[in-house]
């Protein structure tokens, strides 16, 4: 297969595998493990819903931008977001975590622990690559460490 149709199908996967993400941790975590959907749980998954649905748009914009050239569409959008994430996701980090310490087991850990995923995502995508799952990744982090994030490279170069 050409390396263009690799790069699109790739594209296409990583923005559908963000979008499957939500519905099926949903289910995972209060449907199957039957976690209750307390205030502290629903904010950390809405902190990492939020996340994900930027990741499934930066992807999905990646994939327009390699199809038409030129920059990245919405690199506006996602200027801001890496502005008003770290507020958001601080915002959901405290309460999850001040639910943790208050009553701490199911009714909060769980959302406490989406937090902190959430700004692990917040870095992968916007500041430094966390997330390496090909082998040529895996070369690349072995001979040279952590790299900046494909999102922190487009809004680099945005006007």
């Amino acid at each position: 297969m050409p390396p263009r149709l690799l790069v699109r199908k790739r594209l296409r996967s990583l923005a559908a595998l963000e979008l499957v993400n939500l519905p099926l941790q949903a289910f995972v975590w209060f449907g199957l493990l039957g976690l209750p959907a307390s205030a502290a749980n629903l904010t950390g998954f809405a902190a990492f819903a939020l996340l994900l649905v930027q990741g499934a748009a930066y992807w999905a914009a990646k994939l327009r931008q390699l199809d038409a050239g030129g920059p990245l569409p919405g690199a506006a959008a996602f200027a801001l977001a890496r502005r008003a994430n770290p507020a958001v996701l601080a915002a959901a980090v405290l309460f999850t975590g001040w639910s943790a310490a208050a009553d701490p087991g199911r009714p909060a850990l769980l959302g406490l622990g989406f937090a902190l995923f959430a700004v692990l995502e917040h870095v992968n995508y916007f500041h430094v690559q966390l997330m390496y799952d090909n082998a040529a990744d895996l070369r690349r982090l072995a001979a040279h460490g952590l790299a900046r994030s494909h999102l922190s490279r487009d809004l680099a170069r945005r006007p």
